[in-house]
C-alpha cells in the first residue's frame, strides 16, 4: 500500500501566500485510505508504488498538479485496481521532489482548491479525473465571535496534550480564518471520514461550525472509536 509521512502537529507559523496558478480540468488522482487534504495546507508524501512513481514523473513534467482523494470503505478488496473514492477532493501543487534510491521519492504538496470529480479516466497506470473547481464564496471570513469560540474550544482540547505549544502560532490574529480552520481540520485527531465531512462543508463558516461540533464531541468522548455520521 502507498503510505504517507505522518503529519506532525504544526511547529511553525503558517505560510498563507499561494500564488495564483491555472489548474487543468483533467488531473491525476492520488487516492489514499487515511488522508484528506485541505486548501492552504501542506502534505508530505512518500512515493514508492510504480503507478504513483509514473504519476509523479508525469505531473512533474507537466502542470505539477495532483488531486488527493479519500478511498471509500471496502477499498481493501480492490486496492491495486480502481476502488471507489469520494468525489470531493483537493488539488495540490507539487512544491518539491526529493528523489530516493530505486525510483522512490518524497514530495511536498501545497493545497490549492477544493474540487468535484465530473468524470474518471483509467487509460494510464494511475487514475485521472475531469474535475470542477468548487466556487469560493467571496471574501470568506468568520465572524469574530465564531473564531474566538473556536480558538477557546481548541485551547480546552489541547490542555491535556503534550504538543499544545506547537499550536500557539495558529492562535495569532494575523493567521487567516481559512488557514486556521483548514489547519485544524488537517491536524486534529479526527478519523478520515470526519475529515472528509469537514472538506465537504459548504463554505468556511459551515466547516468551522462542523469543526466546533467535532471538537466538542472529542472533548466529551476522547477515546471514541465511532466515525462521524
Amino acid at each position: 500500500m502507498q503510505t504517507h509521512h505522518e503529519r506532525e502537529p504544526p511547529g511553525r507559523t503558517p505560510v498563507e501566500r499561494i500564488d495564483p496558478v491555472a489548474i487543468p480540468s483533467r488531473l491525476p488522482v492520488f487516492p489514499l485510505p487515511n488522508v484528506v487534504f485541505f486548501p492552504k495546507t501542506y502534505l508530505p508524501l512518500h512515493i514508492f508504488e510504480p503507478r504513483y512513481r509514473s504519476m509523479v514523473a508525469d505531473a512533474s513534467n507537466g502542470s505539477r498538479h495532483i488531486a488527493m482523494a479519500l478511498l471509500k470503505e471496502g477499498w481493501e478488496t480492490d486496492y491495486y485496481g480502481n476502488p471507489a473514492i469520494y468525489s470531493t477532493l483537493c488539488v495540490g501543487r507539487i512544491m518539491s521532489v526529493q528523489p530516493l534510491p530505486d525510483g522512490r521519492s518524497n514530495i511536498l504538496l501545497q493545497g490549492l482548491e477544493r474540487c468535484e470529480i465530473q468524470e474518471e479516466h483509467f487509460e494510464k497506470p494511475y487514475r485521472e479525473a475531469t474535475i470542477r473547481i468548487t466556487p469560493r464564496l467571496e471574501e470568506e471570513r468568520l465572524p469574530a465571535d465564531v473564531r474566538r469560540a473556536l480558538v477557546e474550544l481548541l485551547g480546552r482540547y489541547l490542555q491535556a496534550r503534550e504538543d499544545s505549544t506547537a499550536w500557539q502560532g495558529f492562535f495569532r490574529d494575523d493567521v487567516s480564518d481559512e488557514v486556521l480552520v483548514n489547519t485544524l481540520s488537517t491536524y486534529l485527531d479526527c478519523t478520515p471520514l470526519e475529515k472528509q465531512f469537514l472538506l465537504e462543508a459548504d463554505g468556511l463558516r459551515q466547516r468551522a461550525g462542523r469543526l466546533n461540533d467535532l471538537i466538542q464531541f472529542m472533548l466529551f468522548d476522547p477515546h471514541r472509536t465511532k466515525d462521524w455520521e
